[in-house]
């Protein structure tokens, strides 16, 4: 019963044969070996950008960072969600790397609209040198809230973007989950709508630890190359990042693991709905916010079940309602998700 993130599943089995096939012998390091050139290929294909330059790294957080920092000057900023991960939870990450580029939060919930976003990049530039200028729009799709934008809601916010002549960014940590929830392709979900540069995740898909970072710009790939190496994220035996990627995209195990995922959620969603919990968002993918009794989050930790309350403590009133967020990855299985709400 352990729903606290899809970070915490494990690898999946045809990862780590790929991984054992490639640790055979040697390879060319810094991504020149021949794993790489087939993950540049197929990820080309999937998005149907036979000129994009592709990179791989291990975290999300640098994808997302070094992403940033080559669309973006130091004296920019980055248009965002008041609670996109690039502003919760990397540690100020995207501004070092950026060398001091701000992000400035478009308000609003977890989707940003294109009118919220059309009046916070006006509000800036207007101070001339004293001000910062107006830099990168960056989205995150899966939201930290579990929800999904709809191509018709990408394509505005990119509408608006262009308005002004400013590059766009998806951070896809949860790319694959917001794909299988749209039915759509990969280009129409990112370059077709005027995505620039996409973080394309797998960490939380079934990998061990590998992002790409694909830039439909082929321009932007020197700059990128000198950026990584210059963060420490350019991995000499780059092969075992290589191999977890070309694993991923063979027999397109990122969308059975992503389509798993939003299945095991569907059906924790359809029993929570049914037990008469209350959610604290629309869930759209693999996540999900709700609420229900805390003495009912009691039992649960009680019996052995691992999630993030949301909001609150074990301590209090039993009868008060008490959010918790609930992530389903791959792996889990409706046998553990059964037992939960059966507990529950």
């Amino acid at each position: 019963m352990f729903f606290a993130s899809d970070n915490s599943g494990p690898v999946h089995p045809e990862v780590l044969a790929t991984l054992a096939e490639a640790n055979d012998g040697y390879a060319m390091a810094y991504g020149a070996d021949a794993l790489m050139d087939e993950v540049r290929e197929k990820i080309r294909e999937i998005f149907e950008a036979p000129e994009a330059a592709v990179y791989l790294v291990a975290t999300g957080t640098a994808a997302n960072s070094l992403a940033l920092a080559t669309l973006c000057q130091p004296y920019q900023t980055v248009f965002c969600s008041p609670v996109a991960h690039i502003h919760e939870d990397e540690c100020n990450a995207p501004e070092f790397f950026t060398s001091g580029a701000k992000l400035t939060l478009v308000p609003g919930g977890d989707k940003m609209t294109a009118e919220a976003l059309r009046t916070t990049i006006a509000a800036e530039e207007t101070r001339g040198v004293h001000g910062p200028q107006r830099g990168p729009v960056s989205i995150t799709q899966v939201t930290e809230r579990g929800s999904v934008y709809t191509l018709e809601e990408l394509e505005a916010l990119c509408g608006v973007a262009k308005e002004y002549g400013l590059p766009v960014h998806l951070d896809g940590a949860r790319f694959a989950n917001a794909l299988v929830a749209l039915n759509c392709s990969a280009a129409e979900m990112t370059w077709k709508a005027g995505v620039d540069a996409v973080s394309f995740g797998g960490t939380k898909n079934g990998l061990m630890g590998v992002e790409a970072v694909v830039f439909f710009d082929p321009s932007k790939a020197r700059e990128f190359e000198l950026r990584r190496k210059r963060g420490a994220h350019l991995f000499s035996k780059h092969r075992y990042l290589s191999a977890q990627m070309a694993a991923y995209l063979r027999d397109d195990l990122w969308l059975r693991s992503a389509r798993m995922a939003n299945d095991n959620a569907k059906h924790l969603i359809d029993g929570l709905r049914a037990k008469g919990a209350e959610f604290l968002h629309e869930p759209h993918a693999n996540m999900v916010f709700a609420a229900f009794p805390r003495a009912k989050h009691q039992d649960l930790f009680d019996k052995g079940a691992m999630y993030h309350l949301w909001g609150g403590t074990l301590e209090g009133d039993p009868d008060e309602m008490l959010a918790c967020r609930l992530v389903c990855d791959w792996s889990i299985g409706h046998d553990q998700i059964d037992a939960f709400l059966a507990l529950l």
